[in-house]
């Protein structure tokens, strides 16, 4: 997948089978497996390429107080990973969901200023702190390692 998404050419199966010690015959059938989970991979007569940001994502659930948000978020940013929205499940109104979009720690910072400087309560107060996020990173190994952060700062719940 980094080949396809570092290079705006394509990419031929016989350049990644030499590349990754495989036949052609390999890579044809990987791709096809990718291909079916990541649209954004097309064939070409000249050979493969990514026409979208291949991102993987992973929902988790955490729980902590209003003081938490900014090093929760800095966390997920800190392991190379994007926090796409913020939601909770409410008994009556169901899913109640923000966008966030924070992929640095200025980002952070900004959005923690923002609910201080206008007086806002966060989303989470609704749900004594339970709530989830959608982050988005380039590989798995991200996303574990925002896994084993929220782990160690002990807000994590699950991981859906």
């Amino acid at each position: 997948m980094d080949v396809l998404r570092t290079t705006k050419a394509p990419v031929s199966g016989a350049f990644l089978g030499k590349k990754f010690h495989v036949s052609r015959q390999v890579i044809v059938q990987d791709i096809a497996l990718i291909r079916a989970s990541c649209p954004g991979i097309i064939s070409t007569h000249r050979g493969y390429i990514m026409t979208q940001p291949a991102y993987v994502s992973r929902v988790f659930k955490v729980c902590h107080g209003p003081g938490q948000i900014q090093d929760e978020l800095n966390r997920i940013v800190d392991a190379g990973a994007r926090a796409v929205d913020v939601f909770v499940r409410h008994a009556i109104y169901g899913k109640i969901e923000a966008e966030l979009n924070v992929f640095s720690r200025r980002d952070v910072r900004l959005f923690v200023d923002k609910v201080k400087n206008h007086g806002v309560k966060p989303l989470t107060d609704i749900t004594g702190g339970e709530h989830y996020h959608t982050v988005e990173a380039d590989s798995e190994s991200i996303l574990d390692e925002v896994e084993e952060a929220l782990q160690s700062a002990g807000i994590l719940i699950g991981v859906e």
